[in-house]
């Protein structure tokens, strides 16, 4: 397998572990009340320092500044929630789809936008330069 495959693989292992247990915890945080909106945010933050570690180390097996990284990683999840809302506010809030097939949905999309946001700018390789 190529770098590409594994580190593909390894985020694929993160991701789905991560979120299937985070988006069962926003079906019970909705069931119970809480809006979805606010289900989300909250659930985002956690995913997004629970990744982190896991895709520095395992994933992109990144040896780089952590807090470049971690700045970079931020930026790039800020970026993916505003995206998730905006899509929650036009398709829900105006088109009236479900909110569970929606944010389902946008797991899988701003899942293939991230992973090439850490492959090519988060956690990408350092070279040494010759002197």
């Amino acid at each position: 397998m190529t770098t590409w495959q594994i580190q593909g693989v390894r985020f694929i292992i993160v991701g789905v572990a991560s979120n299937l247990v985070l988006y069962l915890f926003y079906l019970t945080l909705t069931t119970l009340g809480l809006g979805y909106k606010t289900a989300m945010t909250l659930l985002y933050a956690v995913g997004v320092l629970q990744t982190f570690f896991f895709n520095k180390r395992w994933t992109f097996e990144h040896d780089g500044a952590t807090r470049t990284a971690l700045i970079r990683y931020i930026v790039a999840y800020a970026f993916g929630y505003l995206l998730n809302l905006l899509v929650l506010l036009v398709l829900v809030d105006r088109l009236g789809l479900p909110h569970q097939w929606v944010q389902g949905l946008m797991i899988f999309t701003l899942a293939a936008m991230l992973f090439l946001l850490q492959r090519y700018w988060i956690f990408r390789p350092s070279y040494a330069h010759p002197v």
